[in-house]
């Protein structure tokens, strides 16, 4: 039950839509018990955003959400940052300094009517 939901300040096409969902298919199986099968992915652009005083550079920020019982190590959340942020980087132009990801992970996630 993950998402990963991108807020970029420069646009972004279906078919980069398309390509970060399958980068981040196969990266969100970094936290166990995860698969692309529960993944919902979110892209937001054209966001405008300041970043360090100035907006005259792409930037973007990434939110990782995930349910979890227990706490998810901090170690498997640098590994993941080392799958999405260079594939943000690349597939938007944004330079990794210009990009912020949080994680977060909850044992409070409704679903179909009900909470797992």
């Amino acid at each position: 039950m993950p998402i990963i939901r991108v807020h970029a300040s420069t646009p972004i096409s279906a078919a980069q839509q398309t390509a970060l969902k399958s980068v981040f298919g196969k990266a969100i199986e970094t936290i166990p018990g995860k698969s692309e099968g529960w993944l919902m992915c979110q892209f937001l652009g054209d966001v405008p955003t300041f970043f360090a005083g100035s907006d005259d550079q792409p930037a973007a920020y990434i939110e990782v959400n995930a349910f979890a019982r227990n706490p998810i190590a901090s170690s498997v959340w640098e590994e993941l940052t080392g799958k999405i942020m260079p594939a943000v980087s690349s597939e938007l132009g944004i330079a990794a300094d210009r990009i912020y990801i949080r994680y977060t992970a909850t044992d409070d996630w409704g679903w179909n009517g009900g909470n797992f």
